[in-house]
């Protein structure tokens, strides 16, 4: 069976630099989305636009309150991303402990 991509992964989400200054935004308190679209150079059908690509990937929730949706972060599909970068750590940990070891050694 093979499944349609009807929902974006978080890796896709995140490849956009405002998707990444949404979810920070996000991160402090529920916003709804002509507060949100203040903070961004572009137009309000662009960050709902972005909002609905968060939504699909669990990036971030949305709840109708009176007339308004707000919006809120849902970082537990960041876990995933967390995972996938801690097995780079490895390899960044040799290279700074190799630099480390550079700097220090008497070059005379």
């Amino acid at each position: 069976m093979v499944a349609t991509p009807s929902k974006h992964n978080v890796f896709q989400a995140i490849a956009d630099p405002t998707r990444r200054r949404l979810l920070k935004l996000l991160a402090d308190k529920e916003m709804p989305i002509t507060e949100i679209a203040e903070f961004f150079p572009i137009t309000r059908t662009a960050v709902n636009k972005h909002l609905h690509v968060l939504s699909d990937a669990g990036l971030v929730s949305s709840q109708k309150v009176g007339r308004e949706t707000r919006y809120k972060l849902q970082p537990e599909p960041l876990v995933e991303l967390k995972q996938w970068l801690s097995f780079f750590e490895q390899y960044w940990d040799k290279k700074l402990s190799a630099l480390k070891e550079f700097v220090e050694t008497d070059n005379d």
